[in-house]
């Protein structure tokens, strides 16, 4: 399921990067721990995330305007 972030504002942009890097970490401790119920979820997220980078940087340089 691929979300739309292009729609988002900029503070919305990274309080959702926020959001997502701290359930990544959580998600990365429970695998160490052994207790992960999905562990395809640590890509989709990590992917979600790049995703989020990518947006909050293109409008740091100006290329797009949210």
């Amino acid at each position: 399921m691929k979300e739309n972030f292009k729609d988002l504002t900029y503070e919305e942009l990274n309080s959702k990067y926020n959001e997502l890097t701290k359930k990544y970490m959580d998600l990365r401790f429970k695998s160490v721990l052994g207790h992960i119920e999905n562990p395809l979820e640590k890509r989709s997220i990590r992917r979600k995330i790049a995703r989020l980078k990518t947006l909050i940087h293109e409008n740091d340089l100006g290329i797009r305007k949210v």
